[in-house]
């Protein structure tokens, strides 16, 4: 794997977006249905879910024959490169079901370690209503709109402003009230976005200090996590592991220490 060109990578993610965001725009501007639901009735596909993804899936198809692919309405086709794209056709789906401008398309290529978990080599989030590009690749810094990156560094538990999300998982939201309750006294202020690719790009950007998420599928957070992890945050999970369904966890690292204990100590573990 030592000849891949994470440059090549990183332009075909942006290229593929970039389209994918054109189309998930267009079709908003139609008007939108339903689908239909997954886990339960709050968590919904759109038409535009399923089209954005097929056509992502097409133009990499086409560019990469032999990469795999890994889609959140797909699911996941093998490949024989060792490339997976690990894919968000429209992240804040329930955000684009009403309007709101913070939705976005997110790809990943991505590797897979010795442990099985999938390593990020290139990435790219885009936000079209917002007019928002978010990238970066292994060993590259990390941009919005082609301007460099980087995290808020140093700030003080009491002075931090964090995001997080609230899951569909209906059981799994007494994880973020157990969050709110041990935070909010604590911290600056919490923000709810509605979509994790873009919270986590949030953090990378110095927008938010921190973002903590919950029953994060990878295809949620594999593109903003990379884009980062380059802007200077760690990105991690409970007890320092990687990032998992149980906590995501993404700030500088002093940041990061201070937050955990707060986050782990108070919500339900897997």
């Amino acid at each position: 794997m030592s000849d891949i060109d994470v440059l090549e990578l990183l332009g075909l993610a942006q290229a593929t977006a970039t389209e994918a965001a054109a189309l998930a725009a267009d079709m908003r501007s139609g008007g939108v249905q339903v689908q239909k639901t997954k886990s339960n009735d709050l968590d919904i596909v759109t038409q535009a879910d399923t089209a954005v993804e097929a056509l992502i899936r097409k133009r990499l198809a086409t560019a990469r024959p032999a990469d795999g692919v890994l889609g959140e309405e797909g699911g996941e086709a093998d490949g024989t490169s060792g490339i997976t794209w690990v894919i968000d056709p429209i992240d804040g789906t329930v955000n684009y079901l009403y309007g709101s401008p913070s939705y976005a398309v997110s790809i990943a290529a991505t590797t897979k370690a010795a442990n099985g978990r999938y390593v990020s080599l290139a990435g790219c989030v885009h936000a079209p209503v917002l007019g928002t590009e978010y990238t970066s690749a292994a060993g590259q810094a990390a941009r919005r709109n082609g301007q460099e990156l980087h995290v808020n560094e140093g700030v003080p538990l009491h002075q931090a402003l964090v995001s997080t999300g609230i899951p569909y998982d209906l059981e799994a939201r007494a994880q973020v009230l157990a969050d709110f309750a041990s935070l909010a006294p604590r911290i600056r202020d919490l923000r709810l976005v509605g979509s994790a690719a873009l919270d986590v790009c949030g953090v990378a950007e110095g927008r938010t200090d921190a973002h903590v998420g919950r029953r994060l599928p990878i295809w949620d957070y594999a593109a903003a996590a990379l884009i980062a992890t380059q802007a200077g945050s760690v990105v991690r999970g409970a007890r320092g592991g990687p990032p998992s369904l149980e906590l995501l966890l993404a700030a500088d690292t002093h940041l990061a220490d201070a937050l955990e204990p707060l986050i782990t100590d108070g919500g339900i573990k897997e």
